[in-house]
């Protein structure tokens, strides 16, 4: 029905979650830290889980639906790991790398939701 992403993307956004978890623990335990951290440990674990809701669909329209919502966790967890890094609660170069892989899982699934979208419009 619609191209579906590869275990691997499966397995990095998982890793990825992993990784904020591992970032929320080492916060400092201060109320803006916490609540900062709660923010991105909402959105940065979400998005395997919408990705795997995605494999799930019952349709391409659900399946580009899906893919937005990982697509706007991402962008709202990049967001909140700016804050972090900005405020100065996170060394920047400490989770730079964390970071990174943010971008480019926003690139990876910026790229998915495109082709499936013009494979729609291609479709009889």
């Amino acid at each position: 029905m619609q191209s579906e992403p590869t275990p691997d993307l499966v397995i990095r956004t998982k890793d990825f979650s992993l990784r904020i978890i591992r970032m929320f623990s080492a916060l400092p335990k201060t109320a803006v830290a916490q609540v900062l951290g709660k923010q991105v440990l909402r959105s940065g674990t979400s998005i395997g889980a919408n990705l795997r809701e995605a494999n799930r669909s019952r349709s391409k329209s659900e399946f580009i639906s899906k893919i937005g919502d990982c697509l706007k966790e991402l962008d709202e967890t990049a967001y909140w790991l700016e804050l972090l890094t900005d405020s100065g609660i996170l060394a920047p170069a400490k989770f730079a790398a964390l970071r990174e892989e943010c971008d480019q899982l926003l690139a990876i699934f910026t790229t998915i939701s495109k082709k499936t979208k013009a494979g729609m419009k291609s479709d009889p």
